[in-house]
């Protein structure tokens, strides 16, 4: 197993290295007769292709521009595999020549060695962040077969280098810098970006991806929990080291009384729960928070050792972000788009009509 295809029946496999020719991979299980164009992919690679996050960004410059190989004819999808490819075009390889023999901290490097005796130390190579421009292609298709069924996925940032947004308004993240959850704090970011950047050092945050229009029904009771595939597509995205569903760790300090969330005639009356109960969604949002680690190339001199066992130190070179928010937004989005497609096509063989599709969810009524 080499871990590079994720989801059932809904399953995007990947491939390529930050610093190869080219990304790209093959969507399989998408049904046929979707809307989807290299223009709606592009829409949602631009979120998170290099240069897009103002003051925090890398200075490498990539279009990321998606060519669909297969897979979609006249403007919809056939039902077959969807080939497509990601082109690199800005590499500076040279800059990691320092590091061919060295460990970097906070990387995979000594991972990668342990694991394969080997590895491509240009960037990365297959852990870079690069690998998620395919994560987002895939994401971006399944958000097209979720738009079907009236479901949509938003993203927005909730906290950046330990300053917390006051308030969450959704509306109007995406145009905002580092898609903000409220323009308040935009300023108070960009400063404490500044002054990380000016010494050298790089910052962190908090990301909540919110779906909305998901049907009661989906997930399974026990292993495949809606939770814990969320949790798996949100961790696999190598700049994330935790996250929460709902009120998440919070949860841990209320009352069970505090917690429980309500029902009456309409419905739930709360979603502390972030529209997952037993591991099944109860339609209500689902709700999800990412914890995202600082870029770990940073330009401190950082103490280490040689693949040899050398003590040395080092400065890690190249053209890198400040944090990896804005740019992983869009990417943990993808995911949960990921999986709700594929929970989606599997309760559809359980429980809803293979004919529509369309997904209705059950009134208290019936």
């Amino acid at each position: 197993m080499s871990g590079n295809t994720f989801g059932t029946l809904f399953r995007l496999s990947t491939f390529g290295e930050s610093h190869g020719a080219a990304l790209g991979g093959t969507i399989e299980g998408c049904p046929s007769g979707i809307a989807l164009t290299e223009a709606d992919i592009q829409r949602e690679l631009d979120l998170r292709k290099p240069g897009q996050g103002g003051i925090a960004a890398t200075a490498r410059k990539e279009p990321d521009a998606v060519r669909i190989l297969s897979g979609v004819f006249e403007g919809k999808t056939t039902g077959t595999s969807i080939g497509f490819i990601i082109e690199n075009t800005d590499q500076r390889s040279r800059d990691y020549g320092d590091i061919m023999e060295k460990w970097r901290p906070g990387h995979a490097d000594f991972g990668f060695d342990q694991k394969y005796g080997f590895r491509d130390y240009r960037g990365g190579g297959r852990s870079s962040g690069r690998e998620t421009v395919s994560r987002v292609v895939g994401g971006a298709v399944a958000m097209q077969l979720l738009a079907t069924q009236g479901i949509s996925i938003h993203a927005y940032t909730v906290e950046l280098g330990g300053i917390k947004a006051p308030s969450i308004t959704p509306a109007g993240a995406q145009q905002r810098p580092y898609f903000a959850s409220d323009d308040a704090v935009v300023d108070a970011w960009n400063e404490r970006v500044l002054a990380v950047k000016k010494d050298g050092d790089t910052l962190g945050g908090i990301v909540q991806i919110e779906a909305l229009g998901v049907p009661a029904g989906l997930g399974e009771p026990v292993f495949d929990k809606l939770d814990a595939l969320l949790a798996h597509a949100l961790m696999s995205v190598g700049s994330v080291k935790g996250v929460e569903i709902g009120q998440g760790f919070e949860t841990a300090r209320m009352l069970g009384s505090e917690n429980n969330d309500g029902m009456d005639a309409q419905g739930f009356t709360s979603n502390n729960c972030g529209g997952s109960l037993g591991g099944i969604s109860n339609g209500m949002p689902v709700i999800a928070r990412a914890a995202i680690k600082p870029i770990p190339s940073i330009a401190k001199e950082q103490q280490t050792v040689t693949r040899s066992g050398e003590p040395c130190t080092m400065q890690v070179k190249g053209r890198h972000d400040i944090c990896a928010i804005p740019r992983v937004v869009p990417v943990l989005k993808s995911m949960v788009a990921l999986v709700l497609a594929d929970l989606l096509l599997q309760q559809s063989k359980q429980f809803f009509s293979p004919v529509s599709g369309v997904v209705e969810p059950r009134g208290f009524d019936e």
